[in-house]
């Protein structure tokens, strides 16, 4: 079971528009820290692969489960969960109300249909 985010955690990452994800190696290592954006929404925090489900961070993600995200300068243990689709419009919106102002483009490309497959919830580890 996993535990939950505090509203700290949720500020940091509503605060930053960068995140670091990444995932563990089968020897219980880290690899190194990815880029990418993050949204949070209902309580729980997201990620999209821009780029498909071929992206080499995503598919780590999928096949380790388990990975770390970094925060202002803070690193928690996470989980990851892909979103099911009950999760999607809110997570849509989250990135259209963080991200779409400025980068309305690039936002067009990760909402949508196309872009709830790789969505992924990162739940923060309970162990």
């Amino acid at each position: 079971m996993s535990a939950e985010w505090t509203r700290t955690d949720l500020n940091a990452i509503d605060r930053n528009d960068e995140v670091g994800i990444s995932s563990y190696r089968s020897d219980g290592t880290l690899r190194p820290y990815v880029t990418i954006w993050a949204v949070e929404a209902d309580g729980h925090v997201y990620v999209r692969s821009a780029y498909g489900a071929t992206n080499p961070w995503y598919r780590r993600a999928l096949a380790s489960g388990r990975g770390s995200i970094r925060v202002a300068g803070v690193a928690h243990d996470i989980d990851f969960v892909r979103a099911d689709a009950t999760e999607e419009p809110a997570v849509d919106d989250g990135y259209r109300a963080k991200y779409g102002a400025r980068y309305a483009s690039i936002v067009a490309g990760i909402v949508g249909d196309s872009a709830h497959d790789v969505t992924l919830r990162l739940e923060p580890s309970a162990a």
